[in-house]
Formats: structure tokens, C-alpha cells, sequence
């Protein structure tokens, strides 16, 4: 198989993924079980300052976030998309949820990947179907 094209990057932190090539996998694996082809996906790791300034500059929202997910792609069913994620609201959401932060970094993940799958989370039906699914695949990643 070939190397997939899931790309981790930081931008204003000192942030070092572990297991990188498990983590490739499980995401493209995801990606696959929808359906889906990977095309491109970057993660890009930044602290709650970067994060909230993108917030506000392309979403018009004041508010700080875990993730925020933007779908690149221009063909049905092919994932190109970039996935930024506060380490700061991972690491206090770890605390706050009694999770490991590895568990809520790839909980995390998972919920970014979903959106570019089309899953939305706006409503509460909605949001109990991405839970579901979050669960389903955090179930399948390696221990």
C-alpha cells in the first residue's frame, strides 16, 4: 500500500505527534470505510491563539475551539482538506473529560476527518451520529 498522503505539520508550538504512521493509517482506513479516496489531508497542530485568530478571520466566530476543519476537495467522494487543532483546548479538554491526551488528540482527529466525510454536528441528531462514529473509529485505532 502506498504511503498515505496525511501530512502533520505545527505552526506556532513545539508539538511532537507519536506514532505517526499508526495515526496515517487509522485516518486513511477511516477515510476508505466511508467510501472515501485521500487525495491530501493536513493536520496542523497551533495554540488557542492561533487557532481563536483563524476563528474569528474566517468564520466570524469570537470563540476559542479545539478544531476547525476546512474542505479543499473539488470531487465528490476525494479528501483534500486541512484540519487545524489547539493543543492548549486538547490538553484541557483531556483534563476536563478525564481522557488521555493522546485519546482526546485522536478524538479530535477523528471529528475533523468526519466533517470532510460530511458528517455535521449542528444539530443534537447530528451531533449523536458524529459521537457514534467518533467511538466507532477510536475504536479501531491502535493500542
Amino acid at each position: 500500500m502506498a504511503k498515505p498522503n496525511i501530512n502533520f505539520f505545527t505552526e506556532d508550538i513545539t508539538f511532537n505527534l507519536k506514532r505517526k504512521t499508526d495515526i496515517r493509517n487509522w485516518i486513511l482506513q477511516t477515510i476508505l470505510s466511508e467510501g472515501f479516496e485521500l487525495e491530501e489531508l493536513n493536520f496542523i497542530f497551533c495554540s488557542d491563539a492561533y487557532l481563536l485568530h483563524m476563528n474569528q478571520q474566517y468564520l466570524d466566530h469570537d470563540t476559542y475551539t479545539d478544531v476547525i476543519t476546512f474542505d479543499n476537495s473539488e470531487e465528490l467522494k476525494t479528501i483534500v482538506g486541512d484540519i487545524f487543532i489547539s493543543i492548549d483546548r486538547i490538553r484541557e479538554n483531556a483534563t476536563e473529560f478525564k481522557r488521555t491526551s493522546r485519546n482526546e488528540l485522536c478524538r479530535v482527529m477523528i471529528h475533523g476527518t468526519l466533517h470532510l466525510l460530511g458528517y455535521p454536528d449542528k444539530t443534537k441528531a447530528a451531533k449523536a451520529i458524529m459521537t457514534g462514529k467518533e467511538d466507532l473509529y477510536l475504536s479501531r485505532l491502535p493500542e
